[in-house]
């Protein structure tokens, strides 16, 4: 299973941001810094309809205490056990906000044995940095950049995707 590897990797994270002060939650996936919430998704795969919905309006639960609320999400994170397709790289390219807000890591190169994790990464998040030093460090895995597309009202290409 890919999935609880995924899961793993983001829980020593998260454990990793409790030493820099940061809060987080045992049960939802996000940072918290500096009054921004840096929100991680787990996926294997999403249509790009339903990323689009998500990014537009991202959202995170965040429990104090035996209350539950939603707040508005800064920055999102998709971590991917397989490889997302160039459908949903395409919906981040062409969204401004979005390019700027949303992360992609596809991480199922490291899930196959790999040291290798393909990021999409434009935001200025600090969290999401100290998630790729994390992952260089304490995995020892090689970031690759996903490169910004060659857009033009003809076409639209991907120069690299994994």
């Amino acid at each position: 299973m890919k999935m609880p590897k995924v899961w793993e990797i983001l829980r020593c994270f998260k454990d990793a941001c409790k030493s820099y002060g940061w809060k987080t939650c045992e049960n939802e996936d996000w940072v918290e810094f500096n009054g921004k919430y840096h929100n991680f998704l787990c996926a294997r795969d999403i249509t790009s309809s339903s990323f689009k919905k998500l990014t537009t309006n991202p959202k995170c639960i965040v429990r104090d205490s035996l209350c539950y609320s939603v707040v508005e999400a800064s920055y999102t994170a998709w971590l991917f056990s397989e490889t997302p397709s160039e459908d949903l790289t395409r919906a981040i390219f062409e969204n401004p906000d979005v390019f700027k807000q949303v992360a992609l890591y596809d991480l199922s190169p490291l899930l196959e044995g790999k040291n290798m994790c393909v990021k999409l990464n434009h935001t200025d998040s600090p969290i999401f940095q100290e998630f790729e030093q994390f992952l260089k460090s304490n995995l020892k895995v090689t970031l690759k950049t996903i490169m910004i597309p060659e857009i033009t009202t003809d076409n639209f290409t991907i120069a690299e995707l994994a």
